[in-house]
């Protein structure tokens, strides 16, 4: 796929974390149909009686996790139809997809409440969201990085989890810092590679 060198490397872990600044999600979004076509392509050879043969055989992502943030809620425009794509065609759930609009105050906040509870209400009726306009419900703010790294680390004790990041140079320091926290205070091993624009 049209990904950037520190991601073509995300066929070595089984676990990812994919994070997109802005535009810096395109290179993810490749990722994330990749994984999508292999894993297919494995059940296939699987059904088959093939085993892990093909160039299956090589991929071992099992689960991901996609974080796009972006300032403006017309860039979610850009991949509704990818994003659409992604949701329906994965059927083992494995991929978990994340919008953050951060033009927006934080979940919580009294001023993004209204929004919120109209936001959820359509969403739960449609399975559409209202900001975004694709099955991907999009939150407001930014996410809590500490608690993503947690919640990644609960579900995933004694494996090793490769976090890629594409996007300005803002969040490189912090997504670095708390692989290499979550690395020392849990049995999850995190690994971190950056590209930055």
């Amino acid at each position: 796929g049209p990904y950037g060198a520190p991601a073509q490397d995300y066929k070595e872990y089984d676990i990812v974390l994919l994070v997109g600044l802005g535009i810096g999600a395109t290179p993810m979004i490749s990722i994330i149909k990749d994984i999508i076509t292999n894993a297919r392509r494995l059940d296939g050879d699987v059904e088959s009686g093939n085993g892990n043969g093909g160039g299956a055989s090589l991929f071992r992502t099992c689960r991901a996790y996609f974080y796009w943030v972006t300032r403006e809620q017309g860039s979610l425009e850009w991949f509704r139809g990818v994003m659409d794509e992604v949701a329906e065609a994965d059927e083992k759930r494995i991929i978990e997809l994340h919008n953050h609009c951060t033009s927006v105050y934080q979940k919580g906040d009294a001023r993004s409440a209204l929004i919120a509870m109209l936001q959820s209400l359509h969403y739960a009726k449609n399975g559409v969201d209202v900001v975004s306009g694709s099955r991907v419900m999009s939150h407001f703010g930014r996410p809590d990085w500490a608690q993503v790294y947690q919640r990644i680390a609960d579900e995933n004790k004694q494996k090793r989890v490769g976090v890629f990041y594409c996007g300005e140079p803002v969040l490189t320091n912090e997504l670095r810092g708390l692989a290499k926290d979550f690395s020392r205070k849990s049995s999850t091993k995190f690994v971190f590679h950056s590209e930055n624009f």
